[in-house]
């Protein structure tokens, strides 16, 4: 097998103003996660390289990510953030291009107060521009998002995309979530849109979690994406609210079990590596 790569991470430094919704239950993670942390959850899951996802929407964290990518060889590559409504994008596209490590950026869209946001015209205006520098979008939306997110897509056929958390359908026992499998079946028969199966335990309903009530949402995935366009992630260190890096590698191991070894080769590492560049 080639080596893992984890297509999804997030690095951070608390102070006052940072990360706000970190209130009191999420004790675990207000701290701060950068380089020699990232070390020792990568030694967890086997992983030896990655792609660093941006959290906030500032300029600066794209600096950051960008400037701990040269000091982490760990890190491949940066998905970050440039304000994307405000002229295209421009200046920051053209000058954040210069930096080797920058494979695409993303916005929160699921945070956002309208769920028609990803089909705001200033908003593609800017996702119009990313192919010009040859970088990918990163989609993070919830499953009520599918159907505006479909549409999304449709506009920009030449345009590489990758889904964020398989979409963050409503994980619970004994309800599994139709709507959001419908629409990730429509979305999968685009070929120039990927998926990573990452934050998946922070949405499950329930207090506790099984191998059986995450399966059928794996499946789902990679019967609607195919083996070439799915990849590991995991959301690290928000996947720490609900337990370890080393028990969701183990995990994702055990969802992918029935693949093939080419199969497991570019779940774990090949995939991420040929969609992002790195």
């Amino acid at each position: 097998m080639s080596e893992r790569i984890d297509s999804h991470h997030h690095l951070w430094a608390i102070n006052d103003t940072d990360y706000v919704w970190m209130t009191e239950t999420h004790e675990v993670i207000r701290r701060d996660f950068l380089g020699p942390e990232m070390k020792l959850a990568f030694a967890e899951g086997g992983v030896s390289g990655s792609v660093a996802v941006q959290a906030r929407q500032m300029i600066e964290e794209t600096e950051f990510l960008l400037k701990l990518s040269e000091e982490n060889s760990e890190i491949r590559g940066v998905v970050g953030w440039v304000p994307l409504r405000e002229s295209a994008g421009e200046p920051h596209l053209e000058r954040f291009a210069a930096y080797q490590k920058l494979k695409g950026v993303r916005h929160v869209v699921h945070d956002e107060p309208d769920d028609d946001f990803i089909l705001g015209a200033a908003f593609n205006e800017g996702i119009a521009r990313l192919k010009t520098y040859d970088l990918l979008y990163d989609i993070l939306i919830f499953y009520k998002h599918l159907p505006q997110t479909i549409e999304f897509v449709d506009r920009h056929p030449e345009q590489a995309f990758v889904v964020d958390h398989i979409a963050k359908p409503r994980i619970a026992a004994g309800a599994f979530d139709q709507q959001w499998a419908d629409g990730i079946k429509e979305l999968g028969k685009r070929e120039h849109v990927s998926c990573k199966v990452s934050g998946v335990l922070t949405e499950v309903r329930d207090e506790s979690w099984d191998l059986e009530l995450l399966q059928p949402y794996f499946d789902a995935v990679f019967e609607a994406f195919g083996p070439e366009r799915v990849m590991f992630g995991s959301d690290w260190p928000v996947l720490l609210l609900r337990d370890s890096y080393g028990t969701w590698a183990k995990t994702a191991e055990q969802l992918s079990a029935s693949m093939s070894e080419d199969e497991k080769a570019a779940f774990w590492g090949g995939n991420a590596a040929r969609i992002y560049g790195l």
